[in-house]
C-alpha cells in the first residue's frame, strides 16, 4: 500500500530515520520538534518551502532531496518524523 503521494511506507521510514539521525547528530532535536509542531498551520505550503530551502538542505543532508521533499510534503511523513525525533530524544545514553 502506498501513501497519498505514492510513497512506499518502508521508503518513508528510511528517509524519516535518516533525517531524524542527522538532526540528532547536529544536536537540534528539541528545536526541530518545536519547529515542526509550530509549523502545523503552514504545512500545505511545505512543498513550496522545500523548493526555496533546497540549496541549504542539500548542504545539510547531501544528495538528492526528492524523497525528503516527499516526506515533508506528506502529513503522515511529518508526523512520523516528529514521533521519531521524540523517540530519539528519549533514548538513554545519548548526550550531545
Amino acid at each position: 500500500m502506498t501513501g497519498p503521494i505514492g510513497q512506499e511506507p518502508e521508503l518513508r521510514e528510511e528517509v524519516v530515520e535518516f533525517v531524524a539521525r542527522q538532526i540528532q547528530v547536529r544536536g537540534v532535536t528539541g528545536p526541530a520538534v518545536m519547529f515542526l509542531e509550530a509549523s502545523r498551520p503552514y504545512r500545505p505550503l511545505g512543498s513550496q518551502a522545500m523548493l526555496f530551502f533546497d540549496p541549504v538542505l542539500r548542504d545539510l543532508f547531501g544528495g538528492d532531496m526528492a524523497e525528503l521533499q516527499r516526506v515533508i510534503a506528506d502529513e503522515t511523513g511529518i508526523e512520523r518524523l516528529i514521533e521519531r525525533l521524540e523517540e530519539i530524544d528519549e533514548e538513554p545514553g545519548f548526550d550531545a
